[in-house]
This record gives structure tokens, sequence and C-alpha cells, in this order.
């Protein structure tokens, strides 16, 4: 007779032992019967499967609002297994919340980084809202005011802190000082230049992800994310600034932060290769 053995899973992110038998949709049965959305390793399943040591095995009530204990498990429940432990360690500082930077932010909470640093001096005003992600109650706020709100609406788990400063070479390298990672996410480009070129001369061993040329209505395949340096990456297609003629809007800002957002995740990672 084969020896049974009982393996360690992960339920709604605590650690339960069953048997080497179990299956996805019998784990179910028993914990959480009603739970029509089963989460297998980031994967919904349509069909049942075997379990095997450290699965993460997610069970959601379709509508459901969970309680606080529950709610951060599901939030990154189609995340894959080990991304979150990672990711909820790192300390990333944005440097503008504009159309770059607020696209960023959502992003990095979604993923549930676990610090963001955000910085602006700016506020909310409507020509804003064709591609920074804030809403017309927001108009006339701080844009750290309405980041934050927005970020607490997403996932309350983020630690946010924000500061409501003018970047300059005189303050940089103490507004960054305990990030891992610093984002460029300025539309001006005198503004770039100074936040890239001080961080790289006296924050030299942080990481740099900075954007350059994401406006009008070009081609999605021109954005690029490049490898400059050894800390530093640069997104965009170097090309397409803001001017007369060619305005910034949603889609291609958009497309340019989450191609920052994704090379931080893989920093974040240790995924260094573009």
């Amino acid at each position: 007779m084969l020896e049974v053995v009982d393996v360690k899973i992960y339920v709604n992110e605590k650690p339960v032992v069953v048997n080497e038998k179990a299956t996805a949709f019998g784990i179910r049965d028993f914990v959480k019967k009603e739970a029509d959305i089963v989460v297998l390793n980031g994967f919904i399943l349509r069909e049942d499967e075997s379990l095997k040591k450290d699965d993460r095995l997610t069970l959601i009530i379709r509508g459901e609002i969970p309680n606080e204990e529950e709610l951060e498990a599901l939030l990154v429940s189609r995340h894959t297994p080990g991304v979150h432990e990672k990711v909820k360690k790192a300390c990333v500082g944005v440097g503008g919340l504009g159309g770059l930077g607020s696209n960023i932010a959502v992003s990095l909470a979604r993923l549930g980084i676990g610090k963001l640093v955000l910085i602006d001096f700016d506020v909310v005003e409507p020509s804003n809202l064709n591609r920074q992600q804030y809403f017309t109650k927001h108009i006339g706020m701080k844009k750290t005011e309405a980041i934050k709100d927005v970020l607490k609406n997403i996932n309350p788990f983020v630690d946010v802190e924000t500061k409501d400063v003018y970047l300059d070479e005189n303050n940089i390298e103490n507004s960054f000082q305990e990030v891992d990672i610093i984002v460029e996410a300025f539309d001006d480009p005198k503004c770039k230049a100074t936040l890239v070129n001080t961080a790289l001369s006296k924050l030299s061993e942080k990481y740099i992800v900075a954007a350059s040329g994401m406006a009008g209505y070009f081609s999605n395949n021109t954005i690029q994310t490049k490898k400059v340096g050894s800390r530093f990456y640069l997104v965009g297609d170097e090309v397409s600034e803001a001017k007369a003629g060619c305005g910034l809007m949603a889609p291609r800002v958009a497309i340019a932060a989450n191609h920052q957002a994704n090379m931080v995740l893989r920093i974040i990672l240790e995924e260094y290769e573009i």
C-alpha cells in the first residue's frame, strides 16, 4: 500500500496542510463551497486540478465584498506565485504625477508595491483628464492628494507617501534617498534632464527608469524600453515630444507609462535585461 503524504498549500494566502491527493475543487467544496472563481497559481480554473506543495489557491465568491483580512490576498490572486513576496518589500519613487506618473502609480499600486513615494507640486486641472488618472472631482486638488484618493480605492495596503515639492538639483537626492528605484515621469524636457542627471550623479546606486517620446498617435510599436546603462533604462520613441500639432493623449502615454511600470517590476524580480 502506498503511503499517503500531507503537503502544505496556501488557500487565500493562508498555509493549509492537505492530503497529497487533494484537488482544487475538492478544497473549494470543503473550505468555501459557494466560491465560483477558483484561481490556482494565478490562473482561473475551468476544470479541476490536482494540488502540489506550495500551490497558491484562491477562492472567490463573485460580487462578495471580502473582509480586510482576506482582501489583500484576493487583490494579488492573479499574480504569478512568488512575485508578491518580493513586490511587497519594494519601495519605488515617482517624480511627476501627470500622464506618466499617475498611470505608473496606478499600475504599481495594482501590483501591491510595498511603498510608493510620489512627488509633484502641481494641481489637477481640466486638460489633465485626457490622459491622467484623475476624475472631475479632483479638479483643483493638489495632485499629491488626488493620487492618494485614487490609490486608496485601488489597493489600501500600499504605503503611499507624497511630497508636495518642486524637484530640482537641490532636493532630488534627499527626496529619493529611501527608495530602491526612481521613476522619472515629467512632461517637461528640462525637468526630465535635471532628475535623471542628478540621480545618476548623486544616487548612482539606485535604478532609474525614465521616459522620452510618447506624444501623438504614432505607432504603438515605436515605444520601446532600452537599457542605457547598468542601472538606467529609457522608455519611449525618443522622437515624439509634445509640441504644437503633436499633443499628449491617453493611449501612447499609458503605453509608455506601463513600459516603465513593467520595467520596475522586472528590476524588483531581478530581471535586469529588457
